[in-house]
């Protein structure tokens, strides 16, 4: 940690837990009043030189010291190396714009959407959608303190969304059933019999909500393409999208290899665009082995080259 991040969590910790016995409330709702009073200038952090990364990291810290204790695993925060990863796949695909939009449809605490933000510096402007009425709170009050331009919607992100669609979709992609079968029977992706996959649900609705020849840049789980509904997404993929890349990440990233990940990297249809030459399918390196990290970037700015659509 610098020292302007490890001061300002410090600053933040300490005013949650001040909150936190003097309000009766959970820690994690300390950081949020802790950051709403920030904003209303009510308190303020005596720090020189403070960069929005240290603003993010220090929220995010102390959000996930929170979380440790009271959230479900569907709400872990997204790592931010991964955010990072996601943040340079963007950047690659969208080098010919100098302005573009992102959606991400199931944005948390906004962690990876801010990431990614901060990485593309003044490039985007973003829309997040949240059902959980504490995470929504988190991601505006962060977004505000980072001074990012986010528009925020607290609703179930599978329900008609009225938003303009967007240049990018990105998502950490909540894993698991999806419980509304009457809302579920709107989408192809539904299943036969049984509950339907929120994840496969949420990947069309991401495609119904991105611009033709967009780009889609997804955290799926690493066995996405082995499970029983894989033919009806390969099917789904046929009529409406490109794969562009499927990138395994490093299985000591998760907690739990089961949960491991891979990055999905999806291209719209559009009539206009050829369907890219070559896919690419990588695996990340240890995330710690620089020099292996330079060859997979250079892998893929050849393959982002070659495949400029």
């Amino acid at each position: 940690m610098n020292s302007s991040m490890e001061q300002l969590f410090t600053f933040i910790d300490n005013h949650a837990k001040k909150m936190q016995s003097a309000e009766d409330l959970t820690y994690i709702e300390g950081v949020l009043e802790t950051t709403e009073m920030w904003l209303d200038g009510d308190i303020e952090p005596n720090i020189q030189n403070l960069q929005k990364e240290d603003i993010r990291k220090s929220i995010q810290l102390a959000i996930l010291k929170g979380m440790k204790e009271h959230v479900q695993a569907h709400h872990q925060m997204t790592p931010d190396s991964l955010g990072l990863l996601v943040g340079y796949f963007v950047d690659q695909l969208t080098k010919d714009k100098k302005q573009l939009s992102i959606l991400d449809p199931a944005a948390g605490t906004g962690n990876l959407l801010f990431t990614v933000l901060n990485f593309l510096e003044d490039k985007a402007t973003a829309t997040a959608v949240e059902i959980d009425d504490m995470l929504i709170r988190l991601a505006a009050s962060t977004g505000d303190l980072l001074q990012q331009p986010v528009t925020l919607y607290r609703q179930d992100a599978l329900q008609p969304l009225l938003i303009d669609p967007a240049d990018v979709v990105i998502s950490d992609l909540p894993v698991g059933y999806y419980p509304d079968d009457k809302t579920a029977a709107g989408y192809e992706l539904k299943a036969k019999e049984g509950m339907s996959f929120a994840h496969h649900l949420m990947i069309e609705q991401s495609i119904r909500h991105t611009v033709d020849g967009g780009h889609l840049v997804f955290l799926v789980p690493q066995g996405i393409f082995e499970s029983p509904q894989a033919k009806d997404l390969h099917a789904y993929f046929a009529n409406h999208a490109w794969i562009q890349a499927v990138v395994q990440l490093p299985v000591n990233l998760f907690k739990n290899e089961a949960h491991a990940k891979s990055l999905l990297v999806l291209q719209k249809k559009s009539p206009e665009m050829k369907q890219p030459k070559e896919v690419l399918l990588a695996k990340v390196p240890n995330m710690s082995n620089k020099e292996a990290m330079a060859l997979f970037f250079e892998k893929v700015k050849i393959w982002r080259q070659e495949n400029t659509n």
